[in-house]
């Protein structure tokens, strides 16, 4: 006997029954006569004989192997009578990929040569096994629904990276992805194809025909009269683009649908199949049949009830047969088509699993019975079949299928013994496991029986005037609200039925966190914790190797799924300990994230790399947190940094230059649709085995206080007594309470790692859906009322009308019931709480580590990402289907974030440029709109005067563009005809026109926003200016400094967009530039609204002439400002030339939005200010030598009175360029100056106020221009400064007495302290005036 797992188990080929002939006629189990009743009941012949128990012969155990190899060979086939199918075929059993010599381009091959994944261009790879004759047929399972050519060629055909299968004379091929047929030329054919379907490519040598199925539905003959006779003979073959996976099934499985009368060209495993149907037929009566010793006679009973009770004669009977039927179940086939359709069978009758115990007993059977070997091999093998099934079952109203395999699933994990095993070496290491929790999207709504789902559809079709959705139309029809309320009941209905799945699956994973069965060794949650930690490594570790990574579309479901199930074991365990905190109140101390106990493989930090912060900020780890950094561990880190850049310098090389040598570590997502590994990475140049940069298995070298995360047992991560185990080294700023199980706090951690790393780029990818029912619900409106319009006699219009209207409707029709799954799966509230809950966790988070002080600097930058994310994606992909304010403490929680973005976007323990502009574009979208503004508003004073002074901090040497856009937008609505929501020229486009200059979802809304200026931070920034003189002084400066450098530029790409414009092709625009272009112009306009913002705030930093800097920043400010205007201004000018052309990617770029940003300015210094300071304005911009007053006139459609005298008599000097030349004057009523830009057009934009104050201003510049020419003396050169030849010499340097004007010095020395002249330093500057 021998002992497995504490259970007695039966020797496998010794087992005999003791019969000493000593002994009594009776086995000791129970007598020989009820045993021979029982043993033909078990075991009944197929032969005709006696059925009478008398006439039976006595049947005993020591007879019953060789009775039971009698009975498995009645019925067998003679070898030599076999029919010999394999007739028409050539080439090795089993057949697969071949590896060796039938494949073109680079390509990934699983470890059974069945799995392939295209790592090139347009890879290929055909079968070690062709056909000649007969009617033949294989399935291919799609794992990515993209470019694919897949058939059947010849031996003769010759691939290469442009030409694949059915690109050659003698291949045939379908392509799913494009919807056609290939064969040298190329026409429609056949549906299209997704992931998660099984294509069949059956062959017809006898007619000479090709057709494909999909998913079991025939596509139609795709291929006839092909080439056939001796010498012709065809491989599977496949062509695939990069990153594109398949999986194929020559017959090594059952074929999923398999074809009347084509085979498959493997062989099934015949024998084996007859011998193992009938092994499970003996196994079905021995639960079936029970014994009644007393009575003396066998019962019928319900096998479902059947337990394992250690009866001997039962177990006996079961260990004879279990050594033939053990070694069968390590046969795929066999799992798949016997053993897996058995255990489907005892759940056929509905209810709970835990209503159907049989499965369980029968896995404590499997264990008791088989060998390790065997059993291991068996629910291996078990698993992957499910897996499988899975994933390629179609999708139908009900999700039967899926739910009839997780419910298997569930019932197999279930069982401990069997659940670690799983655990341990199936479910992450060989299995796409995480498959189990994905829910795809049907990508035909029809065979998904969505339309008897979702019988009535609906789309919105009440728009504002910018194209919005309105969300409560007013004048909905009582029709259109029927539709409506008839579409949302069939949400309800498929809702509910998804709801089912997804039960399922969160009960899996409950399972398998489960932290209590510990009877069979280590419990369930620490090992899947270890093994979650591991697949999160190969994700984040694999970024450059995308065909390395979980998909995307998993990652999304496998997150909410492990969002529910470890929040209900977090509040199952809080109820249990009062004093520990709820799920609602999570967050992840941040002793995890510098103790070593959790590893963040190569994560950025927020203070930069891991080793770096060991160096600096070991003194604080040992004050704070009393975790001490042996000296050496910080060397071996340093060298441990050097040579990842080394690897990381090779890594750059080309992937497969080379052969590499050395085992592959095994990145569970570098597969085929179910299995977790491909060893084979073939390639034309070399064919090789590949391996990573770092091995994956082998731990980190230096981690303070880190095991390998294979190496860690519950107690390492839980603690005990004396031991905190992940929570070690708490600083004093933490509160000293029970949070929850530290494993839990882990898993959380990595849900957020999980999000970070591809869960909320694919959220943004499924809003297209959204939009495009969006777009055709316009396109269809559009078209109905050109329909109404349409006169009658123009019948041909009225057809194409209705055609499209029909097409559209059709359309509509399919995405919104696409829609209606995807927002069931994705975009519930549901999943829209989850998302919440993980945007609360990462605050919390992030605020108690905060508290550390220097100690924040560990923190790992995806917790900013993901706070500032998970909102965004609340905001823009959740809304408006489920309403944000309905979100538990919302108000509360956007102010948190506030707090967040307003300390930590100029926080100087932040390194990463990244993450700066991160946060400095997620605060620049939050103040755009009322609800996050007024949250803003809501922090403490403190924090809001510090968020001001560092958004006014110099631009120099930080993202300025940025800081600008937040300060713009606290302004916008309060500056001069600045309360528009799209700019006026853009109202007459459609709306996604005006979306095109915007590239990120996000910042594009946040674009279309109505304003929402804040008078409180508006006031902050006022107090600040006016009391920070220095400051202010700095601040102007760079703006200024950056305004004359993005108006340059923009002035520069015009030119050579209006030369490239001019050439005759009109084609070497590119769009780069247009977009640097736009920029460049939005820049200027931005800067100059926060000039304007300045100078209505706080006046009296260009016009109190007392502060320092005051008269030159005026100067300087009346220099741009005659720059912008005679540039945009000036007749038949660049500006108006590149303007009219309308170039795509130039719609922002018009007269509108610069000249009322300068007119807001000039009308702040030059109207609403006191005597003084308009006065000085005035002089100062008329000083100025590029001044023209018919540039002002400009503004309200004014011609030129002449082009003589502007400027204190000087004449017009014009800025440098194709603009130079003064315009001529315009005779009244032309057509030009109808075309002329005026504000008075703009009367929804431009107040009557604001139009009164321009004419104010106008004939103010027009009387102080004619007094400075009548008053002004001629200047004569030698009193002219030396240096911009426009203003007299006021100031004289000391010591070296070189002269110049005050505005000049006083530039320079912002910048410089030698003398322009001499280079001496110059210490003092005094003024100078001319000696009578």
């Amino acid at each position: 006997m021998s002992t497995k797992g504490g259970v007695t188990a039966l020797p496998r080929r010794n087992y005999r029954l003791a019969s000493d002939m000593d002994k009594p006629r009776s086995t000791g189990i129970v007598n020989e006569k009820l045993l021979s009743d029982y043993l033909h009941h078990v075991f009944p012949s197929t032969k005709p004989g006696p059925t009478v128990a008398s006439l039976r012969k006595p049947l005993g155990f020591q007879d019953l192997s060789s009775h039971l190899e009698k009975l498995l060979s009645e019925g067998e086939t003679p070898e030599e009578l076999r029919d010999p199918s394999a007739e028409g075929r050539l080439g090795p059993q089993p057949v697969v990929l071949d590896h060796t010599s039938g494949f073109e381009g680079l390509l990934f091959v699983d470890d059974d040569l069945l799995g392939v994944i295209g790592h090139s261009n347009f890879s290929s790879i055909r079968a070690t096994t062709c056909v000649f004759k007969g009617k033949w047929a294989y399935e291919v399972l799609i794992s990515s629904q993209g470019l694919m050519q897949i058939g059947w060629c010849t031996l003769s055909c010759r691939f290469n990276q442009e030409e694949g299968v059915g690109d050659t004379p003698d291949s045939y091929a379908y392509d799913g992805n494009r919807v056609r047929k290939w064969n040298v030329t190329t026409t429609n054919y056949g549906k299209s194809w997704a992931a998660g379907d099984i294509v069949s490519c059956l062959i017809d040598l006898d007619e000479g025909t090709i057709t494909f199925c999909l998913n079991g539905q025939s596509l139609g003959t795709a291929f006839s009269s092909i080439k056939t006779g001796p010498g012709v003979a065809y491989f599977p073959a496949i062509s695939l683009s990069f990153k594109e996976s398949v999986a194929f099934n020559f017959g090594s499985r059952p074929l999923r649908y398999p074809a009347e009368g084509y085979l498959p060209l493997q062989d099934p495993p015949t024998a084996d199949l007859l011998k193992a149907h009938r092994l499970l037929g003996y196994i079905k009566n021995v639960l079936s049949t029970s014994i009644d010793t007393q009575e003396e006679k066998l019962l019928e009973k319900d096998s479902a009830v059947w337990r394992l009770q250690g009866e001997p004669t039962v177990l006996i009977t079961l260990a004879h047969i279990f050594n033939l039927f053990a070694p069968l179940m390590c046969k795929v086939y066999l799992v798949e088509d016997v053993l897996m359709n058995f255990l489907l069978g005892i759940l056929e009758g509905g209810g709970s699993v835990d209503e159907h115990p049989l499965i369980q007993q029968l896995l404590d059977l499997f264990w008791l019975l088989m060998e390790d070997h065997e059993v291991n091999e068996c629910l291996k093998q078990l698993m992957m079949s499910l897996l499988r099934a899975y994933r390629f079952s179609p999708i139908i109203p009900d999700l039967g299928f899926q739910i009839h395999y997780l419910r298997l699933t569930t019932a197999i994990l279930r069982h401990e013994k069997s659940r670690k095993y799983l655990l341990n070496n199936v479910l992450f290491d060989v299995l796409r496991s995480v498959v189990f929790f994905y829910i795809k999207t049907p990508l035909r709504v029809k065979e998904a029986g969505l339309e008897e789902l979702i019988p009535t559809t609906w789309w919105p079709t009440h728009f504002d005037k910018e194209g919005k959705d309105e969300r409560e139309p007013k004048d909905e029809s009582s029709d259109e609200r029927l539709r409506r309320r008839a579409y949302e009941r069939g949400c309800q209905r498929l809702k509910k039925r998804i709801e089912v799945v997804e039960d399922l699956q969160v009960q899996i994973l409950r399972l398998l966190l489960n932290n209590k069965d510990k009877n069979t060794g280590e419990a369930s949650r620490y090992i899947f914790l270890n093994k979650f930690r591991k697949f999160l490594q190969e994700n984040a570790s694999n970024r450059g190797h995308p065909t390395a990574l979980c998909p995307p579309e998993y990652m999304v479901c496998f997150l909410h799924r492990l969002i529910t199930a470890v929040r209900s074991s977090w509040d199952e365990g809080s109820r249990k300990s009062p004093s520990s905190l709820s799920s609602e109140d999570a967050y992840v101390p941040p002793q995890l994230f510098y103790n070593g106990k959790v590893d963040y493989f190569d994560l950025q930090r927020l203070g930069g790399l891991l080793s770096h912060l060991k160096k600096t900020l070991k003194d604080d780890l040992a004050t704070k947190a009393n975790i001490v950094i042996d000296p050496a561990e910080i060397q071996a880190a340093s060298m441990d940094d050097l040579d990842e850049d080394e690897e990381s310098g090779a890594a750059q090389r080309p992937f497969g230059a080379a052969a590499m040598g050395g085992a592959l570590a095994r990145p569970s997502w570098l597969s085929s649709p179910t299995l977790g590994r491909a060893n084979r990475f073939l390639s034309t140049a070399a064919v090789s085995l590949m391996t990573p940069r770092r091995p994956l298995s082998q731990p980190e070298k230096v981690k303070v206080r880190t095991l390998a995360v294979e190496q860690r047992t519950e107690e390492d991560i839980e603690g005990s007594h004396g031991n905190d185990g992940l929570l070690l080294g708490r600083p004093q700023e933490e509160p000293d309470q029970p949070i929850t199980d530290k494993s839990l706090l882990e898993i959380i951690d990595g849900i957020v790692m999980m999000y970070n790393l591809s869960v909320h780029q694919q959220l943004g990818k499924m809003v297209v859906v959204a939009d495009e029912v969006h777009e055709y619900a316009v396109a269809l409106k559009d078209t109905e009322e050109k329909i109404a319009r349409c006169p009658t006699r123009r019948a041909d219009i009225l057809d194409e009308l209705q055609k499209s209207q029909k097409v559209f409707s059709e359309k509509l029709n399919h995405l919104s019931r696409r829609l209606a799954w995807i927002n069931a799966t994705i975009y519930s509230k549901e999943k829209m709480l989850d998302v919440y809950w993980l945007l609360c966790v990462c605050i919390q988070t992030i605020e108690h580590a905060d508290n550390t002080a220097s100690l924040f600097a560990f923190t790992p930058e995806f917790y900013l990402n993901v706070a500032m994310n998970a909102y965004s994606a609340l905001k823009n992909y959740f809304s408006p289907a489920n309403s944000m304010d309905e979100l538990p403490g919302y108000e509360e929680t956007l102010t948190q974030l506030a707090a967040i973005l307003a300390k930590h976007f100029a926080d100087p323990r932040i390194v990463g440029t990244d993450i700066k502009d991160s946060l400095m574009q997620a605060l620049a979208s939050y103040v755009c709109y009322p609800q996050s503004l007024r949250a803003v508003e809501r922090i403490p004073e403190e924090q809001r005067v510090a968020m001001m002074r560092n958004l006014l901090a110099p631009y120099e040497q930080r993202p300025w563009a940025q800081t600008n856009w937040i300060l713009v937008r606290l302004w916008r609505g309060c500056g001069f005809g600045y309360r528009y929501t799209r700019l006026p020229h853009l109202l007459k486009t459609k709306p996604e026109d005006a979306n095109l200059p915007s590239l990120q979802r996000d910042l594009s809304i946040a674009s279309f926003q109505k304003p929402c200026p804040s008078l409180l931070l508006q006031r902050h920034m006022a107090e600040l200016l006016s009391t920070d003189k220095d400051m202010a002084a700095s601040f102007l400066n760079s703006v200024l400094n950056q305004l004359n450098w993005a108006f340059s530029e923009f002035i520069g790409m015009i030119q050579e967009i209006q030369q490239a414009a001019e050439r005759p092709e009109r084609n070497f625009v590119d769009t780069r530039q247009l977009k640097v272009c736009a920029t460049c112009f939005d820049l200027s306009v931005s800067l100059l609204r926060v000039l304007e913002m300045t100078v209505t705030l706080v006046p009296e930093i260009f016009l109190d002439w007392t502060r320092p800097s005051a008269e030159l920043l005026l100067r300087r400010l009346a220099q741009l400002l005659n720059q912008v205007l005679n540039r945009v201004t000036a007749e038949k000018n660049l500006f108006d030339r590149v303007v009219n052309l309308r170039l795509p990617g130039l719609e922002s770029v018009d007269h509108y939005p610069i000249l009322v940003a300068v007119t807001g300015i000039l009308v702040r210094i030059l109207v609403d200010g006191d005597k003084q300071g308009t006065s000085r304005a005035a002089s100062v911009l008329l000083s100025d030598p590029c001044f023209q007053l018919h540039s002002i006139q400009h503004l309200l459609g004014e011609p030129a009175e002449s082009a003589g005298p502007t400027a204190a008599g000087r004449p017009a000097a014009g800025p440098p360029g194709p603009s130079a030349a003064p315009p001529a004057p315009l005779a009244a009523g032309s057509a030009s100056e109808r075309k002329h830009f005026s504000l008075h057009a703009y009367t929804d934009y431009i107040s009557l106020e604001e139009k009164q104050k321009v004419e104010e201003m106008l004939e103010f510049l027009t009387e102080e221009s004619k007094q400075a020419a009548a008053s002004t003396a001629p200047t004569s050169e030698e009193d002219l400064c030396p240096i911009c030849y426009a203003h007299s010499i006021s100031a004289v340097f000391r010591p070296c007495t070189h002269k110049s004007c005050k505005a000049c010095i006083n530039q320079h020395l912002m910048n410089n302290k030698d003398c322009f002249f001499c280079k001496a330093t110059i210490t003092g500057v005094e003024d100078y005036s001319k000696p009578s």
